[in-house]
């Protein structure tokens, strides 16, 4: 079973601020509860250390993501895989009369049991970790 989710929020600042942020490899994955670390490398490909709290996992999970589209300041998509899931990330920005409105969507397959029922039950709250990381960058109220 897939889980998929999209949230919208509208964000009181200008697309090219929140570009700024959102299409950091190293500011999505900062955000994430169960990122336990990450590495960036120069091509802006970066390997997210997921602490998956699922009976199956005893260790960290490696998850390699690379960006599949990016057009600037509008729309970046990633995708990430590893041995437990594939996930697939997409940012939408666009501009508004009061700032910008960013839509999040995210497709998670898991690939051993457990995976796609935590994602289920968390990922609102892992999206609105996001939204929080974003407004306090930008020294603003969501």
């Amino acid at each position: 079973m897939t889980v998929r989710i999209e949230r919208v929020v509208d964000v009181p600042a200008p697309p090219e601020a929140v570009w700024n942020f959102i299409a950091d490899p190293a500011s999505r994955a900062g955000a994430i509860s169960v990122v336990e670390d990450f590495t960036v490398g120069a091509d802006g490909a970066a390997t997210w250390h997921l602490s998956l709290p699922i009976p199956l996992i005893d260790r960290t999970v490696a998850v390699e993501t690379e960006e599949t589209v990016r057009e600037a300041p509008e729309r970046v998509e990633f995708v990430g895989r590893s041995r437990v899931m594939r996930v697939v990330g997409e940012h939408l920005l666009e501009a508004t009369d009061g700032g910008t409105r960013l839509t999040n969507r995210f497709v998670v397959d898991g690939r051993i049991p457990g995976v796609e029922r935590y994602f289920r039950k968390h990922m609102d709250e892992e999206l609105q970790n996001l939204e929080n990381a974003l407004a306090r960058d930008l020294g603003v109220t969501l």
